[in-house]
């Protein structure tokens, strides 16, 4: 047997010999990557670094402070710079500056409800699944309304509003979407069903130095909630499809003083039938038409008589208002709805013999039409409906 230089023979088997097993990642660099990744994929669906302040989504927020911790350890960044696709660590992105969040991650957590975490480096874990459902289970967490038969009408009301148009329906815009908002009347579309704050609680401090109050939250699917007006917030900002339903309005209709460059657009007439039909006389005093028209009253009720909807008979002409700069249907539709519950229930026969049913007449006392026109001059008939019962406009937010 020749001998061989054991140099030699190394070199000669080297080829064959098995590769070094890499040493794998321990468990506190996984989760620091794990993070990392979070921020990453937080920045290709926003097409920004996320930022710090209460304005500021709370997920977005704990991953702007995740990312300065990130940057400020240097293991931390040697770990991850080969993953570094978007010049995270560097700071040197093409990404704006924002100032520096005052709550550090664990307080941040904290305000997710409860979900456990070390503000240490190390406890960087995947936490937007699990924080999303527990951040939401207080507004999911919903129980029967009791008492829903008396907000039903409410919710059948703003229903006819968006539908006529005297309410519309706008995208939830974060930079808006304001505490202060969050009140007793406001009515939002969230998680897929209108939803109106009825009650609230008086507000507090929270631990963190944040005012906050509780509120009774009914929702038309017959549920109610007793939910945070921040984590209602936060419900609006975070569902893409929430809108905030706005509140009635016609805008300036009856200054006082009419200007010169204002211009009559209309006038609102209440007329009185004078058919001897049993229903009309029985109720002839409280009995009225409502309607807006743009030309003249008179010209406008001159055929009554030959006219179903003036319940084929001669009208008097009871009060008239005359609006500026405003739409005309929308403001019959607004004042539709509010005498809606009196409206009158009857079908008359026009010339030809046909059935006709009117719509424009109500039950309803020529002093509470006056009441209305002056709250819709001064704005506040926002939630106001007429009430049969009380023979008075009341506020059906406020119930």
């Amino acid at each position: 047997m020749s001998d061989f230089d054991l140099d030699d023979l190394r070199n000669e088997l080297s080829e064959f010999a098995l590769p070094e097993k890499k040493v794998g990642r321990s468990p506190r660099e996984e989760r620091i990557v794990a993070g990392f990744e979070e921020i990453q994929r937080f920045v290709e669906d926003h097409g920004r670094t996320p930022k710090h302040g209460e304005d500021c989504d709370i997920f977005e927020r704990l991953y702007a402070v995740r990312l300065d911790r990130l940057r400020s350890q240097d293991d931390c960044r040697e770990l991850l710079v080969a993953l570094d696709h978007q010049g995270l660590l560097s700071g040197a992105d093409a990404f704006a500056a924002a100032p520096v969040e005052t709550m550090d991650e664990d307080e941040l957590l904290a305000e997710l409800e409860g979900l456990a975490g070390d503000a240490d480096i190390t406890q960087l874990r995947h936490v937007r699944p699990s924080a999303e459902k527990r951040a939401a289970e207080e507004i999911a967490n919903r129980e029967p309304c009791d008492d829903f038969d008396q907000f039903k009408p409410l919710f059948d009301r703003v229903r006819q509003d968006l539908k006529v148009g005297v309410r519309e329906t706008r995208k939830i815009d974060n930079s808006e979407n304001s505490l202060a908002d969050i009140k007793p009347g406001a009515l939002f579309i969230v998680g897929g069903q209108i939803a109106v704050v009825v009650e609230e609680e008086k507000s507090f401090v929270t631990e963190y130095n944040r005012t906050d109050r509780r509120l009774r939250v009914i929702y038309d699917n017959k549920t109610q909630s007793n939910v945070l007006a921040r984590s209602l917030q936060k419900a609006l900002y975070r569902d893409g499809a929430a809108r905030r339903i706005t509140e009635l309005s016609a805008g300036p209709l009856f200054a006082e003083v009419i200007n010169e460059e204002d211009l009559a657009s209309g006038t609102i007439y209440v007329l009185r039938s004078k058919s001897v039909h049993p229903l009309v006389a029985a109720n002839r005093e409280v009995l009225h038409k409502i309607g807006v028209t743009g030309g003249d009253v008179v010209r406008r009720v001159a055929n009554a008589k030959l006219d179903p909807t003036f319940l084929m008979a001669e009208v008097e002409i009871v009060a008239t208002y005359t609006l500026f700069n405003i739409n005309r249907t929308k403001l019959e539709n607004l004042i539709h709805r509010i005498f809606d519950p009196a409206r009158l229930d009857i079908e008359i026969k026009d010339r030809f013999g046909n059935p006709v049913v009117p719509r424009e007449w109500f039950l309803v006392p020529l002093f509470v039409i006056d009441d209305a026109v002056e709250r819709i001059r001064s704005g506040d008939i926002t939630g106001c409906i007429y009430d049969p019962k009380e023979a008075k406009l009341v506020d059906f937010t406020r119930k």
